[in-house]
């Protein structure tokens, strides 16, 4: 495994955290629309996301393409883990999804 395999795993984890972000700010009541859109969690939420596409777009010099989907899912498993630890959301019912998916990635690597 090269080090863009884990420049691209990184990517994955910085746009689950903008996601959360993204969440708790809407998640929270603001004085206003211009307080809705411009407050330090979206601007950070925004940011963050789109480090990740650079840190991606990066991370392609060394990754072959087949790789994007096994990367995007990560995504969906580091946001499962963040939702429950920062937004104390219920995750009954993704759990099977998320095991299934972290398979699916080992298999791919296999």
């Amino acid at each position: 495994m090269n080090i863009y395999f884990l420049i691209m795993f990184g990517g994955s984890f910085l746009a689950a955290i903008s996601q959360v972000l993204l969440k708790k700010s809407a998640n929270s009541s603001h004085k206003n629309i211009v307080n809705e859109y411009l407050n330090p969690r979206v601007i950070v939420g925004y940011i963050l996301l789109m480090t990740s596409l650079l840190v991606n777009v990066y991370a392609y010099r060394g990754v072959p393409y087949k790789f994007a989907p096994v990367f995007a899912a990560a995504t969906y498993v580091f946001s499962l883990f963040f939702s429950l630890i920062f937004l104390k959301e219920k995750i009954q019912g993704k759990i099977v999804g998320n095991i299934i998916i972290i398979l699916g990635m080992i298999i791919y690597f296999i």
